[in-house]
C-alpha cells in the first residue's frame, strides 16, 4: 500500500476508460435532511417580499404588513457606532458579547425591570430571534414539550422543533382577551413539558398581561418544578396608556433559577437591521448558549455594539417619543377596525399591531390575504401563521395616513364580499 500522499499509478484501461452513463442526477429533496423539509418560511417575511415585488412593478400597494418601527435609528445612537467603527472596533471580540454592554444589559435588568443580574448572565445575540434559537438548542431536545400560548409570534413553534421539540399549543381568542389562564396552563403540563413562552406585549394580539395574571401564573409553575419559562419582552416600551409593563422575573424571583428573559434593541429603538439582541437567565445555560454562538456565529457585529450601548445607556427620551406617536397610530388603527361592520376586534394594549378576527365574512386568513393583496393592493398577514385562521394581522409601523389608506381599502374590499 502506498504512503499517504503517494499518486497511485493508473493502469492502460483506467486512464483512457470506456465511456460509462452517468447515473441519475438525485432529486434535490434528498439532500435535505427531515428537519429542512419540515421548516416552514416566514409568511410575515413572505408577504412583505410579494408587497414589495408588486410595488416594484408598478402596483400601487399599501403595505401594513411590516413588523418593524418605519422611524430611523436615533442619531446619537448611529454616531456612536461611526466613531466605533473610526476608532477600529472592526476586529473579533468576545463570543458572548463586549463586556461593556453585557454589563449595561445586566445594569438595565437589574434596576428598570427588578431583576437582580450579573454581566455573566447576559449573551448577546444576533438579535432576539437568534436568543430563542439558542436558548431552545440548549434547553430542549426530542421528548420535550413547549408550552406555548395561542396565538403566538409564528417564530416560536419553529425554533422549538429545530430543537427536536414538540409544541403544545393553549389557545385563546377575543373572547377571553387573548389570555393564558392559570386553570388552562395547569390542565396542559405534562411529564415532558419542559419550557413555557410567555411573550408580553404579544405579537400579534397586543395583549399585555397584568402582575395579577402573572401571579397566577407563577402559582401554577410552583406545582411544576420541571417546566422553565421564557419571556420574550422585545415590545416593552411600546405600551397603550392605563398599561404597565411586569417582568416574569420580578413577578416571581423565588423562581428566578428557571426563567429566562430574551430582549433587543429592534423595537425600542428602531433598530431592526442593526441585529442586536439578548439572552439572560441563570449562568449555566448562558454559558451554554454562548458556547453554542462561539460555534455558530459568534460575537455580533462589534462595532454594532457600540451603538447598542450608547442606546441603552443613553436617554429614553427617543423611545417615549416613538412609543408616544405609536400609541397615536395604535388608537387610528383600532377606531378604524372597529368601525368595520362584522369585524371583531379586542383593542391591542402594546406592541404595534392589530388582530381583528374576519371569521365572519368565511374565508380562510391566507384566501383572504391573497385576495386583499390582488384586489386592493393591501397587505396584510394572514392569522393562520399565528395560529388563528379566522384572523389577520395589521401594524401600525407605518404613518397615519398610510394607515387610513389601508383602512380604506380593507372597508372597500369587505363591502364588496
Amino acid at each position: 500500500m502506498p504512503e499517504p500522499g503517494t499518486p497511485v499509478s493508473q493502469s492502460p484501461q483506467s486512464v483512457n476508460p470506456s465511456p460509462q452513463p452517468e447515473p441519475p442526477s438525485p432529486q434535490r429533496s434528498t439532500w435535505l435532511s427531515e428537519r429542512a423539509r419540515a421548516l416552514q418560511p416566514s409568511l410575515t417575511l413572505a408577504i412583505t417580499a410579494k408587497a414589495k415585488q408588486l410595488r416594484a412593478e408598478g402596483r400601487d400597494i399599501c403595505s401594513l404588513s411590516a413588523g418593524e418601527p418605519d422611524f430611523d435609528t436615533p442619531a446619537f445612537i448611529r454616531q456612536a457606532a461611526a466613531e466605533a467603527l473610526e476608532a477600529g472596533h472592526t476586529r473579533y471580540g468576545p463570543a458572548a458579547g463586549e463586556p461593556a454592554l453585557r454589563e449595561a444589559i445586566a445594569a438595565k435588568l437589574s434596576h428598570e425591570n427588578q431583576i437582580p443580574t450579573g454581566a455573566d448572565q447576559v449573551l448577546v445575540t444576533n438579535g432576539g430571534k437568534q436568543a430563542l434559537y439558542n436558548l431552545f438548542q440548549v434547553l430542549l431536545g426530542p421528548g420535550d414539550e413547549v408550552l406555548l400560548p395561542a396565538p403566538y409570534w409564528l417564530s416560536y413553534p419553529e425554533i422549538a422543533r429545530l430543537a427536536g421539540a414538540s409544541v403544545r399549543l393553549l389557545p385563546s381568542d377575543a373572547s377571553s382577551g387573548f389570555r393564558l389562564r392559570p386553570e388552562q396552563l395547569e390542565a396542559a403540563i405534562t411529564p415532558a413539558s419542559r419550557l413555557l413562552v410567555l411573550n408580553s406585549p404579544s405579537n400579534p394580539t397586543g395583549m399585555v398581561l397584568s402582575r395579577p395574571e402573572l401571579e397566577g401564573i407563577a402559582a401554577v409553575l410552583r406545582r411544576h418544578p420541571q417546566v422553565a419559562v421564557v419571556c420574550d419582552e422585545i415590545y416593552e416600551f411600546l405600551l397603550a396608556p392605563g398599561h404597565e409593563h411586569h417582568s416574569f422575573a420580578a413577578v416571581a424571583p423565588d423562581l428566578a433559577d428557571r426563567v429566562f428573559v430574551v430582549n433587543g434593541f429592534a423595537k425600542g429603538w428602531a433598530m431592526t437591521g442593526w441585529r442586536i439582541g439578548w439572552l439572560a437567565g441563570p449562568r449555566e445555560v448562558v454559558a451554554a448558549a454562548s458556547a453554542l454562538q462561539s460555534q455558530t456565529t459568534s460575537n455580533v457585529c462589534t462595532f454594532a455594539q457600540y451603538g447598542a450601548l450608547a442606546a441603552i445607556a443613553g436617554s429614553r427620551d427617543c423611545v417615549r417619543e416613538m412609543a408616544a406617536q405609536f400609541n397615536e397610530r395604535r388608537a387610528l388603527l383600532s377606531d378604524g377596525l372597529r368601525r368595520i361592520p362584522g369585524l371583531s376586534l379586542l383593542p391591542p394594549q402594546g406592541a404595534f399591531y392589530a388582530f381583528p378576527d374576519l371569521g365572519a365574512y368565511g374565508l380562510d386568513s391566507m384566501t383572504l390575504c391573497n385576495r386583499l393583496l390582488d384586489g386592493v393592493g393591501l397587505a396584510v398577514v394572514p392569522g393562520v401563521a399565528f395560529g388563528d385562521d379566522r384572523c389577520i394581522r395589521l401594524s401600525c409601523a407605518a404613518s397615519p395616513a398610510t394607515l387610513s389608506d389601508g383602512l380604506e381599502r380593507l372597508q372597500r374590499f369587505l363591502a364588496s364580499l
